[in-house]
């Protein structure tokens, strides 16, 4: 399957770079890891890697990371600290991994008689899949605290303005093909008052770590993909996407742009700048 993928990319990157009458402007071109490819043309391919290693997701997410991914989901949450009757909306987490997260922290602090939820919205089905049978293992297939459905980050259009508390995004905003549109879109849906948080990869600026996790990210990652997911290219685009994410600085100003409020400079890094939490206020 990532063999098509390719080739429509390669095909898509010749098209978009042709200086003939048939050229696309300039402005309808983005980045698919790092390769060029049409707009409209990237939320096609990443759909595609995502099918491919939705039901191996969790478990490579394990192996990339020797399980510092859950450290860093936990204390999302924990920064978080949502009240008891909180409405979370999280975007691109099929898998549940935050939603579940939120759950047991108010369960643990309120007690099962909260009226925090979540609705998790996702593009992509087989990711949400995932999510809904995770759910169903743990008990809350037929609870009316959390809700999977299908939706693009860009435009949530089945989500009313100023209904939610809280938005959160892990590991997601990157594949988005405007991320702009999908900051302004967490803006209108947000309460006043309302926290935008975003947990994602970023650069590490510490030249020596630098040099271990970019070795490990390019020579490892993908030779993992191919052992336990069978799927050496969709991780070899994964580790490209992050070195395309702007970097801290630039995506805070990102956010305030948009019109967020944040406090200090706008993040906080993690294992050296290897992820980071960015948060916005809607004021």
């Amino acid at each position: 399957m990532f063999r098509q993928i390719r080739a429509l990319a390669t095909c898509s990157r010749r098209r978009c770079l042709s200086t003939g009458s048939g050229a696309q402007p300039a402005d309808s071109v983005t980045h698919f890891g790092f390769k060029t490819v049409r707009e409209d043309e990237k939320e096609q391919l990443v759909g595609s890697v995502f099918r491919n290693v939705a039901s191996k997701y969790d478990v490579m997410n394990d192996f990339m990371s020797g399980g510092i991914h859950r450290l860093w989901k936990d204390y999302l949450i924990q920064t978080i600290n949502p009240s008891s009757d909180a409405k979370l909306l999280d975007v691109a987490g099929g898998t549940g991994d935050i939603a579940f997260r939120f759950l047991n922290h108010c369960n643990a602090k309120y007690g099962p008689t909260h009226s925090a939820s979540v609705r998790v919205v996702d593009i992509n089905p087989a990711m949400l899949e995932v999510g809904k049978q995770r759910s169903k293992a743990i008990g809350l297939g037929d609870s009316d605290k959390i809700s999977f459905e299908e939706g693009n980050a860009e435009n949530l259009a089945n989500v009313d303005s100023s209904s939610v508390d809280v938005y959160t995004i892990a590991f997601g905003i990157r594949n988005c093909t405007h991320v702009d549109k999908v900051i302004a879109e967490a803006y209108r849906v947000l309460k006043p008052g309302g926290r935008f948080t975003v947990l994602e990869f970023g650069h590490v600026e510490n030249q020596v770590v630098k040099g271990i996790y970019d070795l490990y990210s390019f020579q490892v990652i993908p030779k993992l993909g191919h052992i336990v997911a069978n799927d050496a290219e969709s991780y070899q685009y994964l580790v490209e996407s992050i070195r395309k994410f702007p970097p801290q600085p630039k995506f805070a100003s990102m956010i305030k742009d948009a019109g967020f409020k944040v406090v200090g400079k706008g993040w906080e890094d993690l294992t050296f700048g290897v992820a980071a939490i960015h948060s916005g206020f809607k004021i």
